[in-house]
This record gives C-alpha cells, structure tokens and sequence, in this order.
C-alpha cells in the first residue's frame, strides 16, 4: 500500500509511522505539498523505483492555494518554526 502524509503529520505521529513502515508500507512525505521522499521497510531500502521522472507523484503539482496570501515559505516558516 502506498500512502503520503505531510512533514507536520510525520512529526506529529513518528512512531505510528514507524510501525505502518515496519508493517510493510511504503510512505511518502510531502514537504510543501510536493513529494520529498520515501520512508520504505528495511527490506525494499535496496530496490530502487525506477527514475523518479517517471513516478507521477513526484511530478504532481501542488495540491491547493493559498487563501490568504501568504507563501508555501511563510506557510512553513509559521508551521515549522522551532
């Protein structure tokens, strides 16, 4: 099963994650609503997935706009911030 969460989410539920990938999912994190990478089992680390140009997840565009203006790095900066 191939599923995506974002970088807040992964924070948010990193040992839950852990568990589904050492259940066998493959997970992909987006960062900024793109695809970033691919937290894989153990097992699949040394398969590769072909070029990434070919995956039309790492091609998609983003999944919505902004409403109020502000930028995917202001978006970031007001989620992320440490």
């Amino acid at each position: 099963m191939r599923d995506a969460i974002n970088v807040k989410e992964l924070r948010a539920s990193l040992p839950a994650v852990v568990r589904r990938v050492r259940g066998g999912e493959r997970i992909t994190v987006l960062y900024r609503s793109r695809p970033a990478f691919r937290i894989v089992p153990v097992e699949d680390s040394d398969r590769g997935d072909g070029a990434l140009d070919a995956d039309t997840l790492f091609r998609a565009g983003a999944v919505g706009r902004s409403s109020d203006g502000r930028s995917a790095a202001e978006h970031d900066d007001l989620l992320y911030r440490a």
